[in-house]
């Protein structure tokens, strides 16, 4: 591997070299890879009119549901009939059968039977139990308008850095009429995984946890279809000419001695378009970007055993010493001190 000779400051990355050209990187599976998803925990909800479910935000529930995990994600499925959903303080949605609605600021919601409806939630639900899951419950009121909704709570990383948190809204609503190919296969998925995970049968937990992926990467590659034109952000950079090209290279060669002009080079402008084009799309420079990504890989070798000297060099850091300046800077802590505090996450 490739070293560098350390930065002249936590933020500029001086060039050792020219980068290889053709480089390219599937710059959100590679996020994913990074900021450990996993799962899953599900609910299996038979609901008749009228009903009211409110749930806590994420943080309060995430060391019962999700162990370890530092952000906790929820999303339902409307498996058959149909109801409204919104994060507290936006308007509600109307959800179809096939909808799936996501809040991955980990916001407090809800689902109902009607708009305009809250509740209490109850805590009690999120005991992790003893018994296979998924849950099933039986609620409301005995109305003649019943509705099915499986929930799914999934775990990742946000610190050091999660690009893809950041860039999403606080609810994302995927209609199932619109894509029903896609929407069907997401239906599948929770079919397969609600029935997986009340056996006893080998690998079932491995099972549930690749689904839950399967589909929140599905329903992310579907809100970013979504995006207009004119949106910014990490998630718009990824389809935008030159950031996305900006942001495969830095994603595909992470140890690379990268500089603005030869970043430019490789994705073909100048280096004041590329500053400033990545700047308004993804909201901060290109050498910032990739020091923040070369902290969250750090951070995973780090968590796996990893000595400090290996975890530096491995992220193109010639000089140890200027890594855990770069690292305490950003995460307030040494690197060995980060590593035993974050241990069990």
């Amino acid at each position: 591997m490739r070293k560098q000779h350390a930065p002249a400051s936590e933020w500029d990355v001086q060039a050792s070299g020219a980068p290889r050209a053709g480089m390219s990187a599937d710059v959100l599976s590679d996020v994913l890879r990074s900021v450990r998803l996993t799962g899953a925990v599900y609910f299996d909800f038979e609901l008749s009119s009228p009903w009211v479910a409110e749930a806590p935000p994420s943080r309060e529930i995430a060391a019962t549901v999700m162990p370890g995990a530092q952000r906790v994600i929820e999303y339902h499925l409307i498996a058959r009939g149909s109801c409204w959903g919104h994060a507290v303080g936006e308007p509600p949605i109307h959800l179809a059968e096939g909808d799936l609605i996501v809040f991955p600021q980990g916001d407090s919601h809800v689902l109902s039977s009607a708009p305009g409806m809250r509740a209490t939630p109850d805590m009690s639900m999120y005991v992790r139990p003893t018994t296979p899951l998924p849950l099933v419950y039986e609620r409301g009121g005995g109305g003649s308008d019943r509705t099915r909704i499986v929930c799914c709570f999934l775990g990742c990383d946000e610190r050091p850095f999660n690009p893809l948190l950041k860039a999403l809204p606080r609810t994302i609503h995927l209609s199932g009429t619109s894509h029903e190919a896609a929407s069907g296969w997401l239906s599948a998925l929770l079919n397969i995984a609600v029935r997986e995970s009340g056996t006893a049968r080998a690998g079932r937990d491995n099972i549930l946890a690749r689904m839950s992926e399967l589909m929140f990467v599905e329903a992310i590659r579907r809100h970013v279809e979504t995006l207009p034109p004119s949106q910014t952000g990490w998630l718009a950079g990824l389809r935008d000419t030159v950031v996305g090209q900006a942001l495969a290279a830095l994603h595909g060669e992470p140890t690379t001695a990268w500089t603005v002009e030869s970043l430019a080079r490789v994705v073909g402008v100048s280096r004041s378009v590329l500053a400033d084009r990545f700047a308004e799309m993804v909201g901060q420079p290109p050498m910032q970007y990739l020091t923040l990504w070369r902290m969250q890989l750090a951070s995973r070798l780090l968590l796996e055993g990893r000595p400090v000297a290996e975890a530096s060099s491995a992220v193109g850091y010639e000089s140890e010493a200027a890594f855990s300046r770069a690292f305490k800077k950003l995460l307030g802590e040494a690197p060995g001190t980060w590593r035993r505090s974050n241990k069990t996450a």
